[in-house]
């Protein structure tokens, strides 16, 4: 089995927090988004993930050597494309044509999902969707009584489905994908400028591949501060039952409101903690309340009550009641 992930995007919404790192990066609960979307896919598969093929964009040796280790944890070989002009999720992954064969799954980095089905891999194609409220927001799939797809819409005026694409999918033969993929391009078929892979899933269904649909539990979203803030809310409820508490922590006079995520050698006095706070390795936190935030690491914060709010690495703050989205290397006090 290989994945190819493209995350070659800026992340703008999520700014400040991706002006120093990409946004599948950014850690939740001690962990980068993508490495939690390889281990959450990988929960579902029935075979080893042998490849990890990451498209970027000029994220720089250190970014690429961060990648390539999150593949080395699942004992995968990762690999490093690169998507030098943003032309769409088309072109995106074909910009990994190399490894577009076998089984194969590809996920968008900017979402995760949690889910109970295993992936039947012998299914031509599998379409992952989630229901949502609004399906005027997305693009959703139609179905018949058996989950085979029968049409895709883009963002539906009316009410069609409400069977919303969250940005996974699965082949059992990639080089089928690339060769509907490569039609696109050749053939310069374009929407607002842009290639969509949606266009080559509905070629695909059109020349007789049967595309299925499959339900996830939950997605959740990383789009911006407030949806990042609320899937670490969720990852936390996944993982309370598990110890999220590093043994390097140090806690005087102070409360932690379970669940929470307590990195290496963090320094707690004097506060109220949680629930629902991330802390990366290194922070001091003393005085302050905080709840239902994420906090990065090597950071020192003091007299604040927060939340619903995000504050990356190497970051100062003191004093302040208010909710905040304050990036890497900045002092405010």
């Amino acid at each position: 089995m290989k994945i190819i992930i493209p995350m070659a995007g800026m992340g703008k919404r999520m700014r400040p927090h991706t002006l120093t790192i990409p946004k599948p990066l950014i850690k939740i609960a001690g962990k980068p988004i993508v490495q939690r979307l390889v281990e959450d896919i990988g929960k579902v598969c029935n075979e080893k993930i042998e490849e990890i093929s990451f498209v970027i964009g000029d994220f720089g040796k250190e970014t690429e050597e961060m990648l390539l280790s999150i593949a080395s944890k699942v004992d995968a070989k990762g690999k490093i494309f690169y998507q030098e002009i943003p032309l769409g999720t088309a072109h995106a992954v074909l910009c990994a044509e190399e490894s577009l064969n076998g089984k194969i799954v590809i996920a968008f980095a900017d979402t995760l999902f949690k889910a109970d089905f295993t992936l039947d891999e012998s299914q031509n194609g599998i379409i992952w969707v989630h229901k949502v409220a609004d399906p005027a927001s997305f693009g959703v799939v139609k179905t018949d009584r058996n989950n085979v797809i029968t049409d895709f819409i883009e963002k539906p005026t009316t009410f069609i489905s409400d069977l919303a694409i969250i940005g996974i999918y699965y082949f059992n033969n990639g080089e089928t994908l690339k060769k509907e993929l490569r039609y696109l391009i050749d053939h310069d078929i374009q929407k607002n400028g842009e290639y969509q892979i949606t266009d080559a899933l509905a070629n695909m269904q059109k020349n007789g591949t049967m595309l299925y649909a499959e339900k996830v539990n939950e997605w959740l979203d990383c789009g911006n501060k407030d949806a990042t803030v609320y899937t670490n809310q969720r990852i936390l409820e996944f993982s309370k039952n598990e110890n999220l508490t590093s043994e390097t922590v140090n806690i005087e006079n102070s409360i932690i409101i379970q669940p929470c995520y307590l990195g290496e050698n963090v320094q707690i006095s004097n506060s109220i903690i949680g629930p629902h706070v991330s802390i990366g390795e290194n922070t001091v936190i003393d005085y302050s309340v905080i709840t239902n935030s994420i906090i990065q690491s090597d950071s020192k914060i003091s007299c604040v009550n927060l939340d619903n709010s995000m504050i990356g690495n190497h970051v100062e703050y003191y004093g302040g009641k208010r909710e905040v989205s304050i990036g890497d290397y900045t002092v405010l006090s």
